[in-house]
């Protein structure tokens, strides 16, 4: 019990980490049909601002400051780069978001150095917030629950109760009516995409002071992030949802499990944890094209 309840609440908690990324990534392709290869890019610089920032004014305001500054650059990109890439097809848009993932790479290299850098919990939330069995929970771990709860219901709430929500559901299917009722379709873009690498800025933010600081991050998430999309569906936020918490408990059940496989002695199922997230993407490609919440497009 002690096992199965460990796993799971770090699970969860792995899996809201996976939702704040992929929500932003599945918001930018819905709306703009981009799929971004440097979105995991924004998250490792949302931590990285966040220390920077919180060395200067604390923690809790670069919780707000750093995906507003990522935001930002963000929205730049997207008018000044993304705007004419998207005008000459979806290949320029992948070359351009690929070669900025490596762009944004090496300037963290040149600004922050290749090594870790020392972006640690704050000293409010250190320490453990109860007892189970014989395992504790730490603070921070719920914290960060917390805050991913908060963004999900603030998104569904921007989403379904504003009107800019309502500007931007309608932008996905019928962007030209949209501009045609005098609404500025391609500043709304820019707002999407900023909103949406501001989202993974948040999780790079709370992330980055549990896991690792450097360089390096952003490869280790940002496939991830696409076997989330894909499973959820491309274009459905309910569905990365979903898919987020299910590759995130599973992942964190498997490495728990050090069973041997049947007809395979020397493979343990902690040993497969890696792989799972992948294999599930291609049965669900095999199976279910769409992904689970995703629509077929016309």
């Amino acid at each position: 019990m002690e096992l199965f309840f460990t796993s799971l609440l770090n699970g969860v908690t792995y899996g809201l980490l996976l939702f704040m990324l992929s929500s932003g990534l599945t918001l930018i392709f819905s709306m703009m049909g981009v799929l971004n290869f440097a979105h995991a890019s924004f998250y490792m610089l949302g931590a990285y601002f966040g220390y920077v920032i919180s060395s200067y004014v604390g923690f809790y305001p670069a919780l707000l400051l750093a995906p507003l500054a990522v935001g930002a650059i963000g929205a730049l990109i997207e008018r000044y780069g993304m705007r004419r890439a998207h005008a000459s097809g979806h290949l320029a848009e992948l070359l351009f978001t690929f070669g900025l993932a490596f762009l944004i790479e090496e300037v963290v290299h040149l600004v922050w150095g290749k090594s870790p850098v020392p972006y640690r919990v704050p000293p409010s939330l250190d320490g453990p917030l109860f007892t189970l069995f014989s395992a504790t929970f730490p603070t921070y771990k719920a914290f960060m629950m917390a805050v991913s709860v908060g963004m999900l219901a603030a998104l569904y709430a921007l989403l379904t109760r504003t009107r800019v929500g309502l500007l931007v559901q309608a932008a996905l299917s019928k962007p030209d009516m949209v501009e045609a009722l005098g609404h500025n379709v391609p500043r709304l873009f820019m707002l999407v995409f900023g909103g949406g690498v501001g989202l993974a800025a948040l999780a790079g933010v709370i992330g980055g002071n549990a896991f690792v600081t450097e360089p390096g991050m952003a490869a280790a998430v940002g496939s991830i992030v696409f076997v989330v999309v894909v499973v959820g569906g491309l274009g459905s936020i309910t569905g990365a949802f979903v898919a987020s918490l299910a590759i995130g408990i599973l992942q964190t059940f498997a490495v728990a499990v050090d069973y041997k496989l049947p007809f395979f002695d020397r493979v343990t199922v902690s040993q497969t944890a890696p792989v799972l997230p992948y294999l599930i993407m291609v049965l669900m490609l095999i199976a279910r094209p769409r992904g689970l919440m995703g629509t077929r497009e016309t």
